[in-house]
């Protein structure tokens, strides 16, 4: 007879017996912007992984939200489309920058950031098996959201050539077939730094409107274009109907802890993402909706001031790394410079931005985590230039002396 030890264990029943994440989402564990921001935290070092700016927007933005809370405006639950004030704030940026007319009642919803807009927009509008179309290498939240809609994720890569990245038509074509629902864009492109040109987006409209596709267009980065001009592939002929436009106010009034987004579509769509929008957050940050209100209304002078800052930065970034012996992409737009480690004998991207903080003080991020094949972007890396000047030139500094 066996004793109790020797036994074999009964079957594990209730929670243990399987795993506890949903299998849709197994591979997504803490973003690796957590772990290299913990990282600049435990060493001191630069961060220029993630994409926050290191000084706040305009104080006249930051103290309209302290007037709204002093005056009671959205300390209580704001509209579920969000506050009127900032819609037609948006309808009004949308048509005075585009030529776009929306709604502000029934074609303009504002969400709690790009983040959550890119959620509702893929969960109220993939089926689970549907095929959705993203421009690879791609922000991580796109995959998991597809993931959590129950979609396919379906790549197509831009590829580096001549010191920027390219995205191939004929491959976008190739890859669509009768499972395709959606193509998710990313103009200006998160972490190339593409900037989609006229030409490009009006080939992608065609293909969409022949393929009878959705389209869903990240544009949160519409104001930071430094070569080139940014288009909404929403304006090009048979595209309002079946685009989802979003964007928010973070990257463009350097205020990315507000959390205020929006999306601006025809009627049918915008009511289809509010209705699962509703059952994510239902509503968020009131009195900064009335802020940002006041903030899509301030003078193109702004726009063009922010966009030559950066401009500037991009450029001292760039020739920084080049000099530090990194082979540089020079970014069209952003706020990110994808560089190549290879020249410094170096191939692991993951190995470099793990030993980098320690070794140099610096952080950036493994460009492998926007690929779902790693190994396509094993070589290469990306910083974020929207820091002040000074703190650039200190990681240059600190990066010039590994050589």
């Amino acid at each position: 007879m066996p004793t109790m030890d020797e036994r074999t264990p009964e079957p594990a029943t209730g929670p243990a017996a399987r795993p506890l994440l949903n299998r849709g989402l197994a591979g997504f564990g803490t973003t690796i912007f957590a772990e290299m921001s913990a990282l600049a935290a435990e060493t001191g070092a630069i961060n220029l992984g993630q994409g926050f700016p290191d000084t706040d927007g305009p104080e006249s933005v930051r103290e309209a939200a302290v007037r709204a809370i002093r005056d009671g405006r959205g300390n209580q639950y704001p509209p579920g489309p969000g506050v009127p004030e900032l819609r037609q704030a948006v309808a009004d940026h949308q048509l005075r920058r585009y030529g776009l007319a929306f709604d502000p009642d029934t074609e303009v919803l504002v969400t709690t950031g790009a983040t959550e807009a890119i959620a509702a927009a893929l969960l109220a509008l993939v089926e689970p098996g549907d095929e959705v179309i993203a421009l690879e290498p791609y922000y991580d939240s796109y995959a998991a959201c597809i993931a959590m809609a129950g979609g396919r994720r379906v790549p197509v890569t831009l590829r580096p050539r001549d010191g920027t990245y390219h995205l191939d038509l004929d491959e976008l074509r190739a890859a669509v077939t009768d499972r395709t629902r959606l193509l998710l864009l990313n103009t200006p492109h998160n972490p190339t730094g593409t900037v989609l040109d006229h030409a490009e987006l009006a080939a992608i409209a065609e293909l969409a409107v022949d393929r009878d596709l959705l389209v869903v267009t990240d544009e949160v980065y519409e104001h930071l274009v430094f070569d080139g001009e940014h288009h909404p592939i929403a304006g090009f002929p048979g595209m309002r109907e079946r685009t989802v436009t979003i964007s928010s106010s973070g990257k463009t009034f350097s205020l990315t802890g507000w959390k205020v987004g929006w999306i601006t579509a025809a009627a049918p769509l915008v009511t289809a993402v509010r209705t699962t929008k509703q059952f994510l957050t239902y509503v968020s940050g009131g009195p900064f909706q009335y802020a940002i209100a006041e903030a899509l209304r301030l003078p193109d002078s702004y726009y063009d001031e922010l966009r030559d800052s950066l401009r500037a930065r991009r450029d001292l970034l760039t020739a920084g790394l080049a000099e530090a012996g990194f082979g540089v992409h020079r970014p069209a737009g952003t706020y990110f410079v994808t560089a190549d480690i290879r020249p410094l004998g170096e191939t692991d991207g993951f190995a470099f931005c793990r030993e980098l903080p320690a070794r140099r003080g610096v952080v950036a991020i493994p460009n492998a985590v926007f690929y779902d094949d790693p190994a396509r972007g094993a070589p290469f890396v990306r910083f974020a230039f929207c820091k002040r000047p000074e703190v650039l030139h200190e990681a240059l500094t600190r990066l010039r002396a590994s050589r």
